[in-house]
């Protein structure tokens, strides 16, 4: 090791290291990466030793605990490897052994709370092969793939476990927030024992006076018969949301599918059919339209979709222009598709008050939750040859959203440095 201690004071160490320099930039630089791990090892160990005990009998609740000695122990840093020794505890009882040490440090598995932040935060983002290579290449630090997922497994079940008591605040803002839009969506993921089944992405996006986008929260969830978890963590959410913006408007925005609205209209003041999801439908009633001229086709359709979006009533203009359609000759598939988004319209004409909300600079189109499925979801778990099982997918979800939602990561690591880990029974 190229570093040493030169005075160690109660709340201060002043190490010396030693680099080694090349006429190569880089591998001076690789030389520089290896004596700040040097540092960091060593500082870590002397500065984990002062979280131990004196080795003095200690009261837990209401029953006494007494020193077996100290035993060493290795600890992963975002450094490297270190072993010191540390007293460990039993009661008279016997039974478990209990680490002051590990507690008063907030130990996560056998590492160290930087270094669990450090893995979480990555094996959010990447496959734990990556990881590993990550780590490897860009932080001389070589780990073993399976502590890197029992590490970021135990991180993860900590977020899953904390959700109700943890409360994460939003951040402050510069200017009013006016609107709060509630989106829902599903997307396909693959796991190995059910094959595709759907997952669940919420947002909870925060729109200022002038309607542009301040805040996002994603919520995820694996796939569940029921979704009741995922529901129960989407009104938790929404539950604190209110707390903090009682006077803002909710918009629930999503496309059509009967749960999801079931869910809006409990939560929110106002719903909108995703924009999109409507013009989609409209595709097909140009067809039937128009099923031998394209290009009157297309006319119509950029018509209906522009009128649709900035002219009051629309809808059910457009649905009476449609019923008049059935009376042609069509196709029976075409004549399918023209019915199917008859009945489309019937049902959520209601939800499609397009330029009222444009003109109240409220959102009309799901595009933040469609992104957060591929973002949450997708990007990390579908990603070539991928499949899960539900308890390693949740904790990947529960990782990500904490890391895709401003602040909360670094909020979580702060309850964590506050209260602690639980390693007793």
């Amino acid at each position: 090791m190229s570093a040493h201690i030169i005075s160690s004071e109660n709340d201060s160490l002043t190490i010396q290291v030693t680099v080694q320099i090349s006429n190569s930039m880089l591998v001076s630089e690789e030389a520089i990466l290896e004596a700040v791990n040097d540092v960091g090892n060593l500082a870590s160990q002397e500065i984990l030793k002062s979280f131990d005990t004196d080795g003095s009998p200690i009261m837990i609740g209401s029953s006494k605990w007494t020193s077996k000695g100290q035993e060493i122990k290795s600890y992963q840093t975002p450094y490297g490897l270190i072993s010191i020794p540390r007293h460990v505890y039993q009661s008279s009882k016997g039974g478990k052994i209990y680490c002051p040490l590990e507690q008063n440090a907030r130990i996560v598995v056998t590492s160290t709370p930087r270094f669990a932040k450090i893995v979480s935060n990555k094996y959010a983002n990447l496959a734990s092969t990556k990881v590993q290579a990550d780590l490897s290449e860009n932080h001389g630090r070589k780990v073993a793939r399976s502590y890197l997922q029992n590490l970021s497994e135990a991180v993860g079940n900590i977020a899953l476990a904390k959700p109700e008591s943890w409360h994460y605040t939003t951040p402050k803002f510069n200017e009013p927030i006016k609107t709060i839009s509630i989106g829902i969506d599903g997307t396909c993921m693959l796991l190995c024992k059910d094959g595709y089944r759907e997952a669940m992405v919420g947002t909870i996006s925060l729109y200022n006076l002038d309607g542009k986008r301040q805040h996002t929260i994603h919520i995820g969830a694996t796939p569940e018969y029921g979704k009741n978890t995922f529901w129960q963590r989407m009104e938790r959410e929404i539950v604190d949301i209110k707390r903090s913006y009682p006077e803002a408007n909710y918009i629930g925005i999503a496309d059509g599918a009967k749960e999801n609205w079931s869910f809006l209209k409990k939560h929110t003041n106002k719903q909108t059919l995703d924009f999109y999801h409507a013009t989609s439908y409209l595709k097909n009633v140009a067809l039937a339209a128009f099923p031998r001229s394209k290009e009157k086709r297309q006319e119509w359709l950029d018509s209906r979709c522009h009128n649709l979006k900035h002219l009051d009533g629309e809808a059910d203009k457009i649905l009476d222009e449609m019923k008049d359609f059935k009376n042609k000759k069509l196709s029976k598939v075409i004549k399918e598709n023209l019915n199917s988004s008859i009945t489309y319209f019937e049902n959520h004409k209601s939800e499609m008050n397009y330029a009222e909300s444009l003109e109240a600079n409220l959102p009309i189109g799901s595009g933040v939750t469609e992104a957060a499925c591929k973002t949450v979801i997708k990007q990390r778990l579908c990603q070539s040859g991928m499949k899960w099982i539900e308890k390693g997918a949740g904790i990947v979800l529960s990782l990500r959203t904490l890391v895709l939602t401003k602040g909360r990561w670094q909020q979580f690591w702060d309850k964590i440095n506050q209260y602690g880990l639980p390693v007793l029974a």
